[in-house]
């Protein structure tokens, strides 16, 4: 089968990055579509904004690359364009409770198409050709719930729920979807399917069993739901709950607690850190008693002490000082607003919701930043009696740098479209 990409050229504020590039799961996006689409396609072409598909007469798949899928959604969609024949081309109906809530808002991808919208991934039998035929993946969505608000803060009533699909796909469009790709179509998404396999698949569920007896540990303890890499160093006191991935050359200090994460490789997790239900890129730093919760974390990241992120997601290469604190959701009961994919401000549906943080971003001691207010990468903050709480959105030219003398030494690194940057490998 030949793949054909189409590039999206838009880059997702506040990272200045396009989506491709960014980390989902722990790798990069482009990566994750090429490893799930493995079995499948043997070549690739990649086609540019505005140039028309090639003229090819063989089977293939089309998608655009700020697409996040799994394989359980890609297999099920080919298996069921295969069965029809014609081009075909995704689609989700306005009742799937988990595109209509997590999916849809702050999105510009999607086309409405009579009682459907229609998602950029294709199917061609004999080679690209017009009018697809629309094709419904059933999403299996599950309700869960996350997160207990007061009934007086919050202007939906009662216990908080993620609408968690079991077959994703997700066009990365704002940079909350990065949050719902990790976390719900990821971590949460993930979760589910361990929880069904152990209700029905038997010999699964026996194997698991044996390893939590013949360890002696509890079952979301054992190895069959723990997985750890090679030369990983972790303190008897730490406590780690499955389903988690921890990779290679990681170091657990005493004390840390850890439950259902995604952990990259040279990851170095100190004394007393909480770490709930998050995905840490490589070579992230969190020294003692940093927390995480419904955080994504990207690479060489950094987290000082006695600061914790919820529902925030961090870019590559940043450092947040200790005793930061990243409010997530409205004292009185407003819905939130965060930027979409025209970086518009548009209602993000989500009652609560942390902050984000670009790309090589410092970020001083002490600051409190609102809910959903994004950072801009290569941005340096410190606390002062100017500006020590963050309520609004802070861009490159806020940056507190400009101010020092030396600002010299933080180069920026990822300009906006246009702009000029600094090399850097």
């Amino acid at each position: 089968m030949l793949k054909i990409i189409l590039q999206e050229p838009h880059h997702l504020a506040p990272f200045n990055e396009r989506a491709r590039d960014l980390r989902v799961m722990n790798s990069p996006l482009w990566l994750s579509q090429r490893d799930v689409l493995a079995p499948y396609a043997h070549r690739e072409l990649e086609v540019p904004m505005g140039v028309p598909l090639p003229d090819v007469e063989e089977e293939c798949i089309v998608y655009r690359d700020n697409l996040f899928f799994d394989r359980e959604y890609i297999d099920t969609f080919i298996k069921m364009a295969r069965a029809e024949g014609v081009a075909c081309q995704a689609a989700f109906t306005k009742d799937d409770s988990s595109f209509r809530e997590h999916a849809l808002p702050l999105s510009v991808s999607y086309i409405p198409h009579e009682d459907l919208y229609l998602a950029e991934l294709w199917y061609y039998p004999h080679g690209p050709e017009p009018d697809p035929k629309p094709i419904v993946v059933p999403t299996e969505t599950i309700e869960a719930g996350y997160y207990h608000v007061p009934t007086y803060m919050a202007y939906e009533q009662g216990d908080l729920v993620f609408q968690v699909p079991k077959r994703s796909l997700l066009a990365i469009d704002s940079w909350v979807h990065i949050f719902i790709a990790d976390v719900v179509y990821g971590l949460f998404t993930r979760g589910a399917r361990f929880e069904e396999r152990l209700d029905n698949d038997v010999l699964f569920k026996l194997s698991v069993l044996v390893s939590a007896m013949y360890e002696g540990k509890q079952v979301l303890d054992c190895s069959k739901v723990v997985r750890i890499g090679r030369n990983c160093t972790i303190d008897p006191s730490a406590v780690i709950h499955g389903p988690t991935t921890i990779g290679d050359n990681v170091t657990v200090g005493a004390g840390a607690v850890i439950e259902n994460c995604i952990i990259g490789d040279n990851v170095n997790v100190g004394q007393g850190c909480q770490l709930m239900l998050s995905v840490v890129g490589d070579g992230a730093f969190l020294p003692f008693r940093a927390s995480l919760f419904m955080t994504s974390f990207m690479d060489n990241s950094m987290v000082a002490q006695n600061t914790c992120l919820q529902m925030c997601v961090i870019g590559r290469n940043t450092f947040i000082g200790a005793g930061c604190t990243f409010t997530d959701y409205n004292l009185l009961p407003a819905q939130i607003r965060a930027l979409d994919g025209d970086g518009r401000l548009r209602l993000a549906n989500r009652p609560v919701l942390g902050g984000c943080v670009g790309h090589n971003c410092r970020l001083g001691a002490g600051l409190i930043i609102f809910p959903a207010r994004t950072i801009e990468s290569d941005v340096v903050l410190y606390a002062s009696e100017e500006r020590s709480v963050i309520q609004t959105n802070i861009s490159y030219e806020d940056s507190d740098h400009h101010k020092l003398k030396f600002a010299s030494l933080h180069p920026r690194l990822y300009p906006r479209p246009g702009e000029a940057g600094h090399e850097s490998w």
